[in-house]
């Protein structure tokens, strides 16, 4: 059986991480499955949804809150290691085969950081494989992929929902992401719950509001 595992939201400044897993038959998967960034939303819905539904594929998420990245005792490599092991072991058995896409710059060293701490937590022997672009080049880690990015997307409309507006997709570069901050912080004088307040795009909006009220001063 084939495991493969993929993160989403590694470099939003709002909003949690969420690593995906599944574990299948290469048979079994869904046709269509490639890169989730490649895919509709409402494809990736459909393809999650058929995932999900399947008696033999099994399937799970792991979520890291903004508070968790934010830990100066940690770094985002090191938690796109734990949240992919943690997906992975609640659905992987020994002797599967793993591949993940590495959330590092040294691939090797990504997977082998994996495998330990996948080792640590159940003692599973896991074949693993982790490479950069791999959800492009093995369906079971795109459809780890997909998987992510829907649990990502529905975390982020309940954080629309408890706003009471569209916050955008956390991205730095999201004209919608940053008139939120911005509207937030002049308003309350703090980052909202779901920034990620150690980013830099965070740091800058709270500076501004400063000088801003300084000027006005």
């Amino acid at each position: 059986m084939l495991v493969g595992a993929d993160e989403a939201g590694k470099g939003p400044a709002l909003g949690p991480m969420v690593a995906g897993a599944v574990r299948a038959d290469r048979a079994d998967l869904p046709s269509g499955l490639d890169d989730s960034k490649k895919l509709s939303p409402a494809r990736r819905e459909e393809l999650a949804t058929a995932l999900r539904a399947h008696p033999d594929i099994r399937v799970a998420v792991a979520t890291v809150p903004p508070e968790r990245i934010d830990d100066p005792e940690t770094d985002m490599n090191s938690l796109g290691v734990a949240a992919q092991a943690e997906a992975v072991t609640a659905v992987a058995e020994p002797g599967d085969d793993l591949f993940a896409d590495a959330a590092d710059t040294d691939a090797e060293r990504f997977g082998r950081r994996l495998r330990d701490t996948i080792l640590d937590g159940d003692g599973s022997a896991l074949e693993v494989t982790a490479e950069h672009g791999a959800d492009e080049s093995y369906p079971v880690v795109s459809a780890a992929s997909v998987v992510a990015k829907v649990e990502r997307d529905r975390l982020m409309a309940e954080i629309d929902e408890e706003h009471g507006r569209a916050i955008g997709s956390g991205y730095p570069s999201d004209p919608t992401t940053r008139s939120f901050l911005e509207g937030y912080v002049a308003e309350y004088g703090e980052l909202p719950a779901c920034a990620r307040a150690s980013w830099a795009t965070c740091e800058d909006v709270l500076v501004a509001a400063e000088q801003s009220g300084l000027e006005e001063f």
